[in-house]
């Protein structure tokens, strides 16, 4: 597959690994050969990452529904010092871009941690703004375009490098895309799973509350990636129920200029290589009707 552009940067592939779906990252290559890394990701999206440790929320954390799956992990992670000394080390070995995927409680959390990796040979940055299963930070950021625009213009002024900003799907979608897109964001992740809840048991009744990712809301984030294309020009990464190559080409012609693949890592950890292999044989395929949709 040829270089895919989004925006100013150069990836290998257009499908990148979304964050929180392989863990701290170290098991990768458990699975995956060197080769197949190389040949079938654009990058590597960090799991979430705060400022100090995160424990995460108490078990149940994961809960199966039709087609999807409901995570309520909570952004538990050994905190951002910790895993650039232990982690990230190893992940450098991969030789794909490293962006780090970054949750903050207030402002100037996310502003350090900018400071302390503009410091570092990383490649890019995920803002995660809009966490459904979080108390504090979560989606408090996601709802409040002027809160965005600061965010986003103070990260930028501390970090030069690829700057993602993972968005909500639901509230004030556009006006925080738009916000992003004036505070120099280089591209969009459309979206972050939805808030959702689950029966777990009866007696007694216990609940989980998190976010639904997975086929299932393919269709909604499917119509957000569409609209959001008429709306700005920033790159959008579609995030949101790909587990075929169809899915990728879907978002493709509706505006997505990259992928990341999430729920499909749980069920199948080759399904990157899979993914990738299906998405250039249905590119080659439609080879006009592409040329087409982006003329």
């Amino acid at each position: 597959m040829k270089n895919w552009a989004i925006g100013n940067f150069t990836f290998r592939t257009p499908f990148f690994l979304a964050s929180g779906t392989w863990g701290l990252g170290d098991s990768l290559l458990k699975y995956l050969t060197p080769e197949e890394v190389k040949l079938s990701i654009g990058a590597f999206i960090t799991k979430g990452l705060s400022l100090e440790p995160m424990e995460g929320n108490p078990p149940p954390r994961l809960f199966e529904t039709p087609c999807g799956l409901i995570n309520s992990i909570g952004l538990e992670n050994p905190g951002l010092k910790t895993y650039l000394e232990k982690y990230y080390p190893r992940l450098k070995t991969l030789q794909v871009p490293i962006i780090f995927n970054l949750h903050g409680k207030t402002l100037q959390e996310f502003f350090e941690m900018a400071e302390i990796l503009a410091k570092y040979d990383v490649d890019g940055l995920e803002l995660n703004i809009s966490c459904p299963n979080v108390k504090e930070g979560g989606i408090f950021f996601s709802q409040r375009p002027e809160l965005v625009y600061e965010l986003v213009k103070g990260v930028r002024e501390r970090f030069q490098k690829f700057l993602i900003v993972k968005l909500s799907p639901f509230g004030p979608v556009f006006e925080v895309a738009k916000a992003a897109e004036e505070a120099r964001a280089d591209a969009l992740t459309v979206a972050n799973t939805y808030p959702a809840l689950g029966i777990v048991s009866y007696q007694p009744l216990q609940i989980i509350r998190g976010g639904l990712s997975g086929p299932a809301i393919k269709p909604l984030t499917l119509r957000l990636v569409f609209e959001l294309s008429k709306e700005v020009n920033l790159p959008l990464i579609a995030s949101g129920g790909i587990l075929s190559g169809k899915d990728a080409l879907d978002y493709y012609l509706c505006g997505a200029k990259a992928f990341q693949i999430g729920t499909a890592n749980l069920i199948d950890p080759k399904a990157p290589v899979k993914i990738s292999q299906e998405f250039e044989t249905m590119v080659r395929k439609y080879e006009g009707l592409l040329n087409k949709s982006t003329s």
